[in-house]
């Protein structure tokens, strides 16, 4: 499993790059962009999005 970010629903806040441990998620054009490579699939971004346009897929 890995998070996946919905362009859609995601305001670009950056509340989930600040809470991500494995620092793999950044702002791409003002939106989430997680990086599957160093996604530890820890689930702590899913939490932290205020607009639950995080998911584990």
């Amino acid at each position: 499993m890995v998070a996946k970010v919905n362009l859609n629903e995601c305001t670009g806040c950056g509340i989930c790059v600040d809470e991500c441990p494995a620092t793999a998620i950044e702002l791409k054009n003002e939106k989430a962009t997680v990086d599957e490579v160093e996604c530890t699939d820890c689930g702590t971004c899913v939490d932290s999005c205020p607009t639950s346009a995080i998911t584990m897929e």
